[in-house]
This record gives structure tokens, sequence and C-alpha cells, in this order.
């Protein structure tokens, strides 16, 4: 068997690891909680990263106005089918495709994250700036307007006396190492049939 079509084999078999591991994290500190509140986002839920975090954060948000965390969205009825169905592509295309479609899938499965990562920016968006005018407590900004509480994409970020956090887990990490595994399939398909040319 090529090595291009072996690396094409394993990469998409990486997709797995959404199903048992999270994606992604975003953690609360702040000094009144000597340990941080985080919770963990799977392919398919919103779950405590400790016992009761999910609870402590909807406590602390309903009284600036924020919506609860939902341990369910539409969109965790949406990604399972959508990375089986990558899986499945990207198996089969590794058996009956040549090492050009590697770098197709590649750029599908980037395109289809891209799309997963601008949804989880309008959803802490609208998380962070769709507040209650009924809230019992309300902060407003430097120019008299309510302040916003959108955590960050990704890094950190100042939030009153909170400090959040928000990081790719391992379920991502599995993600990527399978697209550039994917890739490197394609780069070796590419060496392999210049070097079947300068053998001919």
């Amino acid at each position: 068997m090529r090595k291009s079509k072996l690396l094409m084999i394993i990469g998409p078999l990486f997709l797995l690891g959404l199903f048992v591991m999270p994606m992604w994290n975003i953690t609360l500190e702040a000094p009144q909680y000597p340990e941080p509140l985080g919770m963990d986002i799977w392919i398919n839920k919103i779950a405590d990263h400790n016992p009761n975090d999910l609870k402590n954060i909807n406590l602390m948000n309903h009284y600036v106005g924020m919506k609860e965390i939902p341990e369910h969205i539409g969109e965790f009825d949406i990604f399972p089918v959508v990375v089986v169905v990558m899986m499945a592509l990207g198996l089969l295309i590794a058996f009956i495709g040549n090492y050009r479609w590697y770098l197709g899938w590649f750029i599908l499965v980037a395109l289809l994250g891209s799309v997963g990562m601008y949804d989880f920016y309008i959803w802490e968006y609208d998380y962070g700036h769709n507040l209650d005018p009924k809230a019992a407590i309300k902060f407003l900004d430097e120019d008299g307007n309510p302040m916003a509480y959108q955590p960050p994409l990704i890094g950190s970020k100042t939030i009153l006396n909170f400090t959040a956090h928000s990081y790719p887990m391992m379920g991502a990490y599995m993600l990527f190492i399978g697209m550039l595994l994917s890739l490197a399939a394609f780069i070796v398909g590419l060496k392999e049939e210049n070097q079947n040319q300068a053998t001919l």
C-alpha cells in the first residue's frame, strides 16, 4: 500500500476523537471562586467542566440578564452527522480516489470547520450582547451603553472581575491532526507520482 493512501486512511479516522473528547472549553476565573468555573463543548452537548459549573454560571448570568447556557442546541443534531459523512467520504476517497482528491477533502473539512467556528462566534455574540433589559444588575461601558459579556472566540479576555479563557480541547486537536494527515497524504502522493514519472 502506498504511503499516501495509508495516510489518507488514517486521517479521517482521527475525526472519531470528536465523539469521545470535548472540542472546546470556556473557563471563568474570579477571586470569589477558588476553583474556576468552566464548560466543555462537545460535538453534541455542553457539559460541566467540574460538577455544577453550568448551574453556577447560569446563576451569575441571570443577574446581569444573560440567557441560560443550554445543554443542547440545534447544531448538536447536525454536527455528528456532518462528521460521520466527512469521515466516510475521506475513507472512500482513500480507497478509490487519487491523491488530488485528498487535497479536496482537506479543503472541504477546513471550510466546514470555518463555518462551525463562525457559528460558534455568532452564538457567543448573541449570548454576550442580547441581554434582558429587566436584569437585576446592569453595568454600563465608558460610553454609557449596556456592557457586553461576550467571551473570546479564542484566547483570554477580562470581563468585569472575571477572566474568561476560550481554548480548543483534545477533540479539536484530533480534528486538526486528521486534516494535517490528509494534507500530508496529498504531498506524499504528489511526490510518489513524480517519482513514478521519473522512472519511466
